[in-house]
């Protein structure tokens, strides 16, 4: 199914930081193929979370580069904070726009759990990817 391919696709480059708009493409998805909502979350859950598992290692080889000071200051500080204060228990909001990315930089960077940390990305994106075909699907039946 080559909707799946561009989903996968989509989810990936939207969780790096690159930008892109994965919900966008869900809704269009769904729109075409409302029957096929479990695969199109699926793949999209997992896209997003390999994505961001990319900026997890990203930040994780940003550490040779940035100390902690330069890091600890600027746009990170609200992302370093969250971390600091909630451990791998902020990544649930890696789907967040602008500070996901964030968080899941600086996850890499503090070097915390691989696995819990993609539990939490994976959950967190998971649930907003359902809400999302939640509401499609019932605007579809409207």
């Amino acid at each position: 199914m080559a909707e799946l391919g561009i989903m996968f696709s989509g989810a990936f480059l939207a969780a790096t930081l690159l930008p892109g708009g994965s919900e966008v493409l869900l809704i269009a998805l769904l729109s075409n193929s409302p029957e096929a909502w479990g695969a199109l979350v699926v793949t999209a859950s997992i896209g997003n979370t390999l994505g961001a598992m990319t900026s997890f290692y990203i930040g994780h080889l940003a550490r040779l580069a940035k100390t902690p000071a330069e890091l600890s200051s600027g746009k990170h500080t609200k992302g370093l904070a969250l971390i600091e204060r909630y451990g791998v228990w902020a990544l649930l909001l890696s789907w967040a726009p602008v500070i996901g990315d964030v968080l899941c930089l600086l996850a890499g960077w503090l070097k915390l759990p691989l696995i819990p940390s993609i539990l939490m990305m994976l959950i967190g994106k998971t649930i907003r990817y359902l809400i999302i075909a939640a509401a499609v699907l019932q605007w579809l039946t409207w």
